[in-house]
């Protein structure tokens, strides 16, 4: 495609991720998955910085911490920052570079719809 990304639906993965493109739609479903669990809120510090509230079980943590790290190891220009911000709640900080808005703002959106209203 000439927008750089791959063709699974309702993908934000850019041609530069290694992840295998069949195991991609299982990815996002985790992805999903985790935004549906865990997201409470979703603050859009800039364009290249996403900050994701989430609660903050430790199964919620486990989960965030292993998904995020296995995206980092596939599309490497994602920055993860998963910290405690309270007894009962997370903080994911997402970055990516100028080069990679794009990939952010399919994030920030799947995270949207995936978590709907609270």
């Amino acid at each position: 495609m000439s927008d750089g990304h791959v063709a699974t639906e309702g993908s934000w993965a850019p041609d530069a991720c290694t992840l295998p493109t069949a195991e991609r739609p299982l990815r996002l479903a985790e992805f999903d998955q985790l935004f549906r669990d865990a997201v409470r809120g979703a603050d859009r510090v800039s364009a290249q910085h996403l900050r994701l509230h989430l609660v903050g079980d430790a199964q919620i943590e486990q989960t965030a911490r292993d998904l995020t790290a296995r995206e980092s190891s596939c599309c490497s220009f994602f920055a993860f920052a998963l910290s405690r911000s309270g007894p009962d709640a997370l903080t994911l900080d997402v970055r990516v570079p100028a080069a990679h808005v794009d990939v952010l703002d399919g994030l920030a959106g799947r995270a949207a719809s995936a978590a709907g209203p609270r």
